[in-house]
């Protein structure tokens, strides 16, 4: 079995930065696109990035030139930098991934990070 496990959130003022880490562990063969999704409460969750396993990226409108999706191959590790913040991407944060390990592939889902941007 894989997990997906988030970190690198809190609380912005608008206009800040924070960084998000997603670290994949587990007996892991090869690790498919990344993405990061977010849920506003009240709201459906939405896709944010993503970035294959070349470094393909796409991002939402609402994000592009403020966010960037990267990845680590040789750590298991995806971030996401997300500058120039606002009170609207106040969400929690989650990872995601489609992830072949020794004992199957697997479409994995982190715990989730709470980010707040507020004055």
């Amino acid at each position: 079995q894989v997990q997906l496990v988030e970190s690198g959130g809190g609380a912005a003022q608008p206009g800040g930065s924070l960084r998000l880490s997603c670290a994949a562990s587990g007996s892991i063969l090869s690790i498919y696109a990344m993405r990061w999704y977010r849920q506003a409460p009240g709201k459906q969750r939405e896709l944010v990035a993503a970035i294959t396993g070349a470094g393909n990226t796409g991002y939402a409108d609402s994000v592009k030139g403020r966010f960037t999706i990267s990845r680590d191959n040789a750590k298991n590790t995806m971030y996401l930098q997300m500058n120039n913040l606002k009170p609207e991407d106040t969400a929690v944060y989650y990872c995601n991934s489609v992830i072949r390990s020794l004992t199957g592939v697997y479409d994995s889902w982190g715990q989730g990070t709470q980010v707040t941007v507020s004055s």
